[in-house]
């Protein structure tokens, strides 16, 4: 069940981008709900597969990756569209850049798996907040001005998380490289 939530967030990613692209900000706001409502499926999946007892391998990389897809889908999207300053994509982005860099070395380096802390899902999270704002603060609704400061706040918390969450990671890195490279020894 959990993986059924996630494989839909990613399926329902092409009609957030449907939706902004439609001219004159017709759908922004659509568009800003969509995307507020994949992004708080996060927890739900992680929720049910806790819950149900039904954690797997196959979510502990779909979910992530789902995650990834959904934010740089938004960042890049709502960055193409002008409803997000530049300084706030090019920092998101370069963490996640960084961070699947990083994901993918390991991995070729014969690391173990990293667990998603909770600071980089909290940053994830902020983020998540802060797109939808924006998108919301660009289009037509009668709070968009009140929608622009929302996300600047849920932006800069984001931000700083996600960045503190890579230092955190490192080493965390390097205890999974010592720990993959030992256990490939054994065997």
């Amino acid at each position: 069940m959990p993986n059924v939530v996630t494989t839909a967030r990613l399926v329902l990613v092409p009609v957030f981008v449907w939706l902004l692209v439609q001219p004159h900000h017709r759908d922004w706001f659509t568009a800003a709900i969509l995307l507020a409502a994949l992004g708080s499926t996060d927890w739900v999946d992680g929720q049910l597969a806790r819950r149900l007892d039904q954690v797997t391998n196959l979510g502990k990389i779909l979910d992530p990756t789902a995650d990834r897809v959904l934010l740089v889908t938004a960042a890049v999207g709502i960055l193409a569209v002008g409803a997000i300053p530049l300084s706030v994509a090019v920092i998101a982005l370069a963490r996640e850049g960084l961070v699947a860099v990083a994901a993918v070395g390991l991995a070729l380096a014969g690391a173990r798996r990293i667990d998603v802390t909770l600071i980089g899902k909290a940053g994830t999270f902020g983020l998540m907040c802060a797109f939808p704002l924006f998108l919301t603060g660009h289009s037509t609704v009668g709070w968009h001005h009140i929608a622009l400061v929302l996300a600047w706040v849920a932006a800069v918390v984001g931000l700083v998380l996600g960045w503190v969450s890579v230092v955190l990671y490192i080493p965390l890195a390097r205890g999974a490289l010592a720990e993959g490279r030992a256990a490939a020894g054994e065997q």
